[in-house]
């Protein structure tokens, strides 16, 4: 296949320059007057070398180079690919870029699509937007963890065809936390009260400034509980696994050996293999595959390459969501 694209694009360069480079001769060189047959080739070249770009374009178009679109899903998932609610949290890679590109591919001749996966997790409806434009690719999608797979990241997988992993990666962590600061005790003893103003019984649950009573805790923990059960909705339909063994996890990672075993991963295999996959999908020897990723300075590039394993242990599903502003964190 590679090599039908390579004379492919090759025929359509080399037949469109010519015919631009044979129009320009039979538009100035076969004219009598010499000052235009000097000025003619000048232009014959100048139209040769658009000719080639123009055949280019056209050569992509009808014989594009790859058939098979990766997309990359690295660090905390948040809507804009800022750290998420931690400070010391490094950046990653925003979900609406994320679903642009995976559209993108979808509306180029990509004909299957690899979702990369390396994150610890993040924001709920970012995390579901990616799901969705993963689900929604029309042809097969294969997730691949590398490091980290966990929460968010496995939400994402969810919506693949497929999810594979290497033998070290860390997959899992299906479940829900919340927590506050409480800084009331220090509060009193800085000689500090909290008094709110609100509309809405709930409005300032969990502010961190003062106690929390037992409806608000039984609130908090509603909240906890619904988004849980909703996320193993989300991974026992998109997985095709028992929900009671999603919950029997009790949100543990494991590593892509052990995750393979019970079933939460698929294949276990290299990158090479994931490729071999895919072509097995399409009916190929071979696949060309194509990174369609957003426009990114090297800041940016060099920041989300300062993720560790570690912090997918200490964050879960890292994407932090004030709920109001009110100092209760919610971490899916």
């Amino acid at each position: 296949m590679s090599s039908v694209r390579s004379a492919g694009r090759i025929t359509v360069v080399a037949a469109v320059a010519g015919a631009v480079a044979l129009a320009g001769i039979v538009l100035f060189w076969w004219l009598p007057d010499s000052t235009v047959e000097l000025a003619g080739i000048v232009l014959t070249l100048g139209l040769a070398v658009v000719g080639v770009r123009v055949g280019g374009s056209i050569a992509d178009s009808v014989f594009p180079g790859y058939d098979v679109a990766e997309v990359a899903v690295e660090g905390p998932i948040t809507r804009d690919g800022g750290g998420g609610g931690l400070p010391s949290s490094p950046r990653g890679t925003g979900a609406d870029d994320v679903v642009s590109e995976i559209e993108r591919a979808d509306a180029s001749n990509a004909e299957a699509l690899i979702v990369r996966l390396n994150t610890p997790g993040g924001q709920v409806v970012p995390s579901e937007d990616i799901r969705l434009a993963a689900a929604e690719f029309d042809g097969p999608t294969i997730a691949y963890a590398t490091d980290v797979c966990a929460s968010g990241g496995y939400w994402i997988a969810s919506g693949c065809d497929e999810l594979w992993a290497r033998e070290a990666s860390i997959v899992g962590s299906i479940g829900v936390v919340g927590s506050r600061v409480n800084a009331s005790e220090l509060a009193d003893k800085l000689g500090l009260s909290y008094e709110g103003f609100t509309a809405g019984e709930y409005k300032d649950a969990g502010v961190p400034l003062k106690e929390m009573d037992d409806d608000e805790r039984a609130y908090l923990q509603g909240l906890i509980d619904d988004s849980y059960a909703h996320f193993v909705e989300r991974v026992s339909e998109g997985r095709g696994l028992d929900p009671e063994f999603v919950r029997e996890t009790e949100a543990r990672v494991y590593l892509g050996s052990d995750a393979v075993e019970n079933g939460l991963v698929d294949e276990l295999g290299t990158r090479e293999a994931v490729e071999e996959r895919v072509a097995d999908r399409l009916g190929r020897e071979d696949v060309a595959v194509e990174e369609f990723e957003p426009s990114r300075s090297l800041v940016e590039r060099m920041g989300t390459g300062a993720r560790g394993v570690a912090y997918a242990f200490g964050a879960g599903l890292a994407g932090l969501v004030d709920r109001g502003g009110n100092g209760f964190r919610f971490r899916l």
